[in-house]
């Protein structure tokens, strides 16, 4: 409506609630004394109707215990659950009004419904049959004849699919549970029926909706909390396997399957998760412990087996224990050559090793899987960088170490290096040229590799020494033009080297 508030519109949503109201205060139903029977159902009657549900069933309640043998408070009551969704409590409430009054054709038809989406076909059928022996309307003796077919079909399915199951044609099983299923919407059996079908089918996700259903149309299905945490136990979900454990429990506590599984689901969360905190702490090898731990605990769910590797590999390839992690992320491939997360952690693990082409390999892969992961965008291109850098000159070649050596290595090797390839140890004039060309790459090498900063650089693709990455100049100045500017000073002693023999 033009101009009305926002606070006006709002208020017209009230407008048919308020008008019951003022209608039952008028009739002398609010506010008035007369709280019988009659005045309860005539207001549950129009709240019913103005669609607030809660409140007529407050009234329709209010009416049961005034007048237990008033069948039309048990009807009204009944009709009240149903609008809500609650079959369960308007089946008894349905009952009770058939009890009162048996010719009430209406509820007995309306009863037949709920018993035949409930499964409970023998009792649907009594229903309608007594329907049709009565005086029913046309529209009542169609409804009858329509739903008694129904049934009498469903129960021939029935009858297959429970012969499919016993031969173990759980494909055929299931394609009749479907259509009882369609119809008996809130039968547990046959939900319990087709989850057994789809887990001999190895269908789990659909397993675990019909058990999901089962558990919630069943208060007390013990059974089927524990079949969904088993479920998520061979998946490798055990944080799910764990919760739903727990429902199990709560209903029954004594109950020995859900306690023994309960036990053994427990105890492997503890140490999964104990195993991740040790990874954000970056305690990487003691992870690894703790994996190996869970795969002593949980040895025959393979899907576990393949999650501790995993994490496994991811650990080893942070902690640049290169060799171990290339080998157990190539185990985990080879059950699962899609898993992202190990084809990353090899690619990091190969680039360690300074196998470049390998982790260009991996982190190509990994991205046909996961197109927008930044790390694996990011991790690939530096591949690339260094894979280019390689082919140039590689400092880390050129002294003879890892990409992972300490600074204490590395000096080490550039002073044995230095010594070997000084110019001074060579005569002719050929062999003096290619030690000074090997003594400036050696000083270069060591130069870049003790820096912090450069070495950063050259690690990210970046030669802090090529003209062509640097343009602004930097450190490879010190070394451009040659051995001639090494002439004049003892390159063992002081200047850019400042090399020493000796342990000091």
């Amino acid at each position: 409506m033009v101009g009305l508030s926002p606070v006006a519109h709002k208020l017209l949503n009230y407008v048919p609630y308020l008008l019951v109201l003022i209608d039952l205060r008028y009739e002398g139903v609010i506010g008035g004394k007369d709280g019988g029977v009659e005045t309860h159902l005539e207001m549950g009657k129009k709240l019913l109707a103005a669609g607030q549900l809660a409140d007529a069933l407050s009234h329709f309640h209010a009416a049961v215990d005034g007048d237990p043998q008033n069948y039309m408070s048990y009807y009204r009551r009944a009709t009240v659950y149903l609008a809500m969704g609650k079959s369960k409590s308007a089946l008894p409430d349905l009952s009770k009004v058939i009890e009162l009054k048996p010719d009430f054709t209406s509820a007995r038809l309306q009863r037949g419904s709920l018993l035949l989406k409930h499964g409970k076909l023998d009792e649907a059928e009594s229903d309608f049959k007594k329907v049709l022996k009565s005086t029913p309307s046309s529209r009542e003796e169609q409804e009858a004849q329509s739903q008694l077919k129904k049934s009498d079909e469903i129960q021939r399915l029935v009858a297959q699919a429970q012969n499919d199951f016993n031969r173990k044609d759980y494909g055929s099983a299931t394609s009749h549970l479907d259509i009882i299923i369609e119809t008996c919407v809130w039968d547990v059996d046959s939900r319990e029926m087709r989850a057994e079908c789809f887990i001999q089918l190895g269908e789990m996700g659909k397993a675990i909706s019909d058990l999901k259903a089962a558990s919630k149309l069943k208060s007390d299905n013990t059974q089927a909390f524990y079949k969904l945490s088993t479920i998520y136990y061979n998946l490798g979900d055990h944080e799910m396997s764990l919760n739903e454990v727990r429902e199990c429990l709560k209903l029954d506590p004594d109950h020995n399957q859900c306690f023994s599984h309960y036990k053994q689901v427990k105890k492997l969360n503890k140490q999964i998760q104990a195993a991740e905190e040790l990874i954000q702490q970056e305690k990487y090898s003691d992870a690894v412990n703790k994996y190996e731990s869970v795969m002593k605990t949980e040895p025959n769910v393979p899907q576990f087996i393949l999650d501790a590797k995993e994490r496994i590999c991811h650990c080893l390839s942070k902690d640049q224990q290169t060799t171990k992690a290339i080998s157990v992320c190539s185990e985990v491939l080879n059950s699962d050559a899609q898993n992202v997360n190990a084809l990353k952690d090899r690619a990091e693990a190969f680039l360690q090793d300074q196998q470049y082409e390998e982790a260009i390999k991996d982190f190509e892969t990994a991205k046909e899987h996961s197109e927008n992961d930044r790390q694996i965008k990011e991790g690939l291109e530096k591949a690339q960088r260094l894979l280019k850098q390689s082919q140039k000159r590689d400092y880390y070649k050129i002294l003879g170490v890892k990409r992972t050596a300490q600074k204490k290595e590395i000096l080490k090797a550039y002073r044995k290096l230095a010594q070997q390839w000084h110019p001074d140890n060579f005569q002719d004039p050929e062999e003096k040229k290619n030690a000074e060309k090997k003594f400036i790459d050696i000083a270069q090498a060591k130069e870049v590799l003790t820096n912090p900063e450069m070495r950063s650089k050259f690690d990210q693709g970046e030669d802090p020494m090529d003209p062509e990455s640097q343009q602004s100049g930097g450190h490879h100045q010190h070394f451009h033009g040659g051995w001639e500017n090494f002439h004049g000073f003892n390159p063992f002693g002081s200047g850019p080297f400042n090399f020493k023999f000796g342990f000091n």
